[in-house]
C-alpha cells in the first residue's frame, strides 16, 4: 500500500482565487466527509477504551488492543495529510490478524436476545458486536469519503485504510463465529449449486477489438476531459 500519489508541494488552481496551496487542496465535499470520518474514528477508539475494562476473554482483549493501536496510527496519518495536503510521515500500514479464517457453518438454537436489565449484563458477545459494528461503519464511511476526495494523497490514505477496516471486521466475525455469537447459515446444497452455476464466463473479443480502435484525435480529446 502506497500513499505516494500526490506531488509534494503541488499547486492547484481555483478559477476564482488563483493558486491553491497544498494545505488547502481539498474540495467542499471532501472537507465535510473527512470531518465525519475522523469524528467516527474518535468515537470508535473511545468505545474501545470504554469497553476494554469489561472484556473477560484474553483473546478478545488482545484483538481489542491490537486494533485500537492500529486505529490510532491510521487516525494520526489521516489527520496529518488532511492538515498539510501532503504525504504523511509514513505510508498506511497493513493490518494483519493473528487467527485463521475457518468459519463454522450451521445454526443451533440460542436464548432469545432482549434488552439488559442492568449494566452488569455486559459481556464479550456485546463487546465484540460493538467492535464489529465500528469496523463496518468505518469501511462504509471511508469508501464514501474517498469517492468524494479530490486531494490525491488524502484519497490514497483513505483508500488504503478500507481493506484494513475489512480485515479487522473479518477478524471479529471469526472470533464471534468461533464462540457461536455469530452463526452462519447455509443454503441447501441443491440451491447453492443453482446459484453457483447461474453465471458463465464472458466470451468473444474485448469491446475495443469488436468496434475498432477510436481515432487518435478522439482518444486525445477524451484524455483531456476533466474527471
Amino acid at each position: 500500500m502506497q500513499n505516494q500519489q500526490g506531488q509534494q508541494g503541488q499547486m492547484h488552481q481555483n478559477m476564482h482565487t488563483g493558486n491553491v496551496p497544498p494545505q488547502l487542496n481539498h474540495g467542499g465535499h471532501e472537507v465535510i466527509d473527512i470531518n465525519e470520518v475522523l469524528g467516527a474514528a474518535i468515537g470508535a477508539m473511545n468505545s474501545y477504551m470504554l469497553l476494554r475494562q469489561h472484556v473477560q476473554d484474553p483473546e478478545l482483549l488482545d484483538i481489542l488492543d491490537r486494533q485500537y493501536k492500529f486505529m490510532q496510527d491510521e487516525y494520526n496519518i489521516t489527520v496529518e495529510c488532511f492538515k498539510t495536503g501532503q504525504n504523511p510521515s509514513h505510508p498506511t500500514s497493513k493490518y494483519m490478524m493473528n487467527q485463521g479464517n475457518d468459519f463454522i457453518y450451521g445454526m443451533k438454537p440460542t436464548q432469545p436476545k432482549k434488552p439488559w436489565q442492568s449494566v452488569s449484563e455486559i459481556n464479550d458477545e456485546y463487546i465484540s458486536s460493538c467492535m464489529l459494528a465500528s469496523c463496518k461503519s468505518s469501511a462504509s464511511m471511508k469508501t464514501m469519503a474517498a469517492l468524494e476526495t479530490t486531494n490525491p494523497v488524502v484519497r490514497r490514505v483513505l483508500a488504503d485504510s478500507i481493506p484494513n477496516c475489512i480485515e479487522m471486521g473479518y477478524e471479529l466475525s471469526i472470533y464471534q463465529n468461533k464462540h457461536h455469537y455469530y452463526q452462519v447459515p447455509q443454503l441447501a446444497e441443491t440451491d447453492m449449486n443453482t446459484y453457483r452455476n447461474s453465471f458463465a464466463p464472458a466470451q468473444g473479443q474485448a469491446m475495443g477489438q469488436q468496434m475498432g480502435q477510436m481515432p487518435t484525435n478522439n482518444m486525445n480529446m477524451n484524455n483531456n476531459m476533466p474527471h
